[in-house]
């Protein structure tokens, strides 16, 4: 145990992992998303992309708490269930990509990924057609490879779904909970295919620390009635982070 917290202390760039989530968390308190798009650019100047998945993944598992129980009663649990068994599915199939993949290519589907769904909820691109049952299982299949592969689980829900035309009370709580679903399923594939690490474990539960505080904080200055500001801090935070974590800095 000691041998473990010590490496977890060793581990690079820990403070300003912590910072990140820290603040990935107030984001995700008022808005329901934003975890990943802003931690993972910032993780992989630090972490080799396995671990950040891994880390990503299971600091939301031990963070649900936070927003789940709320968000329970005021989602439409049929949309999500339609969503996370799609991304049961295809899951698999991302970290199967993601194991043969180097390095420096994933981070930059990250800041691909990242950046595009930046861009398009900037300029306010909304998915205007009521999305079906076929739709969901679209979009749950495409971000169970996108969050397998990066850790970005939110992207595809972000741009199809998050981003229509539904009520942002009833759409956040979807979110919150097929997120938190997504997170179970990849971690489960993580540990099935023997990609968790004991180290990957502690860092995930001292990052969740923070994490699961400022969400708290998050949440609790939620108000439906400042959406724009909301979204418009939330748009700032994750530029700031897509560009930090660009790989070109690194040469």
């Amino acid at each position: 145990m000691p041998d473990l917290a010590s490496g977890v202390l060793a581990t690079p760039g820990l403070i300003w992992l912590m910072v990140t989530i820290g603040v990935a968390g107030i984001v995700r308190g008022f808005t329901g998303f934003g975890t990943a798009l802003i931690f993972v650019p910032i993780a992989g100047i630090f972490l080799p992309p396995a671990q950040v998945v891994g880390v990503m993944t299971l600091t939301g598992i031990v963070s649900m708490t936070a927003l789940v129980p709320r968000a329970w009663g005021q989602a439409d649990r049929k949309e999500v269930g339609i969503l996370a068994l799609a991304a049961l599915i295809t899951v698999p199939l991302g970290i199967m990509l993601l194991k043969q993949l180097d390095q420096i290519t994933v981070r930059w589907l990250v800041t691909a990924i990242a950046s595009g769904t930046l861009v398009a909820l900037i300029i306010g691109w909304r998915y205007a057609r009521e999305i079906q049952t076929k739709g969901l299982l679209g979009i749950g299949a495409a971000a169970g490879v996108v969050g397998g592969l990066t850790g970005l689980t939110g992207p595809v829900v972000i741009m199809f779904y998050l981003a229509g035309q539904g009520a942002v009370k009833t759409i956040r709580a979807n979110t919150i909970l097929f997120l938190a679903a997504l997170d179970i399923v990849i971690v489960g594939n993580l540990l099935v295919s023997g990609s968790i690490a004991w180290e990957t474990l502690w860092l995930a539960i001292a990052l969740a620390v923070p994490y699961f505080a400022t969400t708290l904080i998050g949440q609790a200055a939620f108000d439906p009635t400042q959406e724009k500001f909301y979204r418009l801090a939330a748009y700032t935070v994750i530029g700031l982070a897509v560009i930090t974590g660009l790989p070109l800095w690194e040469g």
